[in-house]
């Protein structure tokens, strides 16, 4: 059998390597696509790439090409090039820790033209093979219609985890998985059955996470490593519509702290150092030992009027998950006062997220506020938490907002939220990250039809990676919701 399906997959590609397509002449360009796949790397486990030539066209081929000379061509249908399963994962496991070729001709004006060939190089490094995010409106002001889905990387097929059509068009946020595992997994609902949902394996645990020591429930969320504790921030939010505005919405917080939920106990821990008066803490994140917990700080300010001075600091604070104990000390890693980033000094720094290995932190830094998601002028940094090197990552940022960002289980690709095609949708895009750091072209999330992007009108919310597919059926985690009275967190002394 094992003979026969080798065979089989020779016999795909020898057959479709034929010169069936015209000869071409050759131009010095190379073609306009969409999405842009030129020069990207992407992991060797990825669905095909389907792209659109962006002018119109009347005819047009492609032909796939690796290094071991072992092609494919495919023929335009409407300007679009989808390769079908079976031929990509062929190539796919052909190119891998090289470079794919891909050459494309274009009838022209009753003549045949050939642009120069664009390659994209093959990871050996596989990523995980789910990616969970929320599918929204884009100006949060309408959410009567909004889910949570999974979508399996290695092909096309996506999944509603949870929609609010099953619970009374309610809000559902902050999805979050300790270690990118689908059997440790919580979200909020908000509005009609408000209360929080832990998925603990096959079971779904509810929770009503208001205290009279909080100033609300929980809200943005961090699993420690053990699945023992959830780091979260606790939030007084309200938002705002700018109609001149290059950023069409702000939100600010006019109270925040963080605490720390442990998961057995039902009971919230925190600090004087993360529950201050007289500063805003917000998004948690803990290291991937568990020994520390990342956090975002500012100085308190009068709100909403001064809402342009808030700049949030990146901290770190030691923790015992024995003990249930803070350090004594807060360490500042990016002080706005002080620091000078990328040639840029004073901004504000929101969702910090730490590579697997505990080398890199990864967060956003925008001229002000914390929910950077609105902010045009976001950008994606990287701190060296070896060296203390902060920089920016040039590679992934563009002139629109890139934001939210989330780590593979292997530290080798991440995911981030980017409006740079039209600065209204934030749509995913993926990018490897080296050993060293660095990264290289991302690319956007590979649909079965190129135009998809033009056409849907959502957003991609909190895209996190995760290494399998969320198990519970909406009908079970509804009804949870729904029909159970839930844990009533309660709240501990600070230690």
């Amino acid at each position: 059998m094992k003979i026969i399906c080798s065979l089989l997959t020779v016999y795909i590609l020898i057959s479709c390597s034929g010169t069936s397509h015209p000869a071409g002449s050759l131009v010095p360009e190379e073609p306009d696509i969409f999405p842009d796949y030129k020069g990207v790397t992407v992991p060797c486990n990825i669905a095909p790439l389907s792209f659109g030539l962006i002018d119109s066209i009347s005819a047009a081929y492609a032909v796939f090409e690796t290094v071991s000379g072992k092609k494919i061509e495919v023929k335009a249908n409407d300007g679009q090039f989808a390769v079908s399963m079976r031929k990509w994962k062929a190539l796919m496991a052909d190119a891998v820790n090289n470079s794919l070729k891909i050459t494309v001709l274009v009838l022209k004006d009753s003549e045949w033209i050939k642009y120069q060939p664009f390659s994209i190089f093959v990871s050996a490094d596989p990523i995980d093979k789910y990616l969970v995010y929320r599918l929204i409106e884009p100006g949060y002001e309408i959410w009567n219609k909004m889910g949570i889905y999974q979508r399996c990387l290695e092909n096309f097929d996506e999944d509603a985890i949870i929609t609010n059509k099953e619970m009374g068009y309610n809000c559902l946020n902050c999805h979050s998985f300790c270690n990118r595992q689908p059997d440790r997994m919580l979200f909020h609902v908000r509005d009609k059955h408000a209360c929080t949902l832990v998925i603990k394996g096959d079971t779904v645990e509810k929770l009503n996470t208001k205290t009279p020591q909080t100033v609300s429930p929980l809200v943005y969320p961090s699993w420690h490593p053990s699945g023992k504790y959830v780091a979260f921030s606790v939030n007084n939010t309200k938002q705002m519509f700018h109609t001149t505005d290059a950023n069409r919405i702000e939100v600010f917080d006019f109270v925040s702290d963080v605490v720390i939920y442990d998961v057995d106990n039902h009971e919230i821990i925190t600090s004087p150092l993360l529950s201050s008066a007289t500063s805003f803490e917000t998004f948690p994140t803990f290291s991937p030992d568990g020994k520390t917990l990342f956090f975002c700080t500012a100085d308190s300010v009068s709100m909403p009027y001064e809402y342009t001075k808030v700049h949030y600091n990146l901290c770190a604070v030691s923790f015992d998950p024995v003990t249930r104990t803070f350090g004594s000390e807060v360490d500042t890693l990016y002080n706005v006062s002080a620091d000078s980033v990328g040639n840029v000094r004073g901004r504000s720094v929101s969702f910090p997220r730490v590579s697997p290995d505990g080398n890199y932190l990864m967060f956003t830094l925008a001229e002000y506020g914390n929910f950077s998601i609105w902010h045009k002028d976001a950008d994606l940094y990287m701190l060296n938490l070896r060296t203390r090197e902060i920089y920016p990552l040039n590679e992934l940022n563009s002139c629109e907002t890139e934001s939210y960002h989330s780590w593979s289980s292997n530290g080798r690709w991440v995911v981030f939220s980017s409006r740079r095609i039209d600065g209204l949708y934030t749509r995913p895009y993926i990018a490897y990250i080296g050993s060293d750091g660095k990264c290289a072209k991302p690319f956007l999330l590979p649909q079965k039809d190129a135009d998809f992007y033009h056409r849907f009108a959502k957003s991609f919310n909190i895209p996190e990676l995760v290494t399998g597919k969320v198990r519970p059926s909406a009908y079970k985690l509804s009804r949870t919701a729904i029909n159970e009275e839930g844990f009533q967190v309660g709240f501990a002394d600070y230690k």
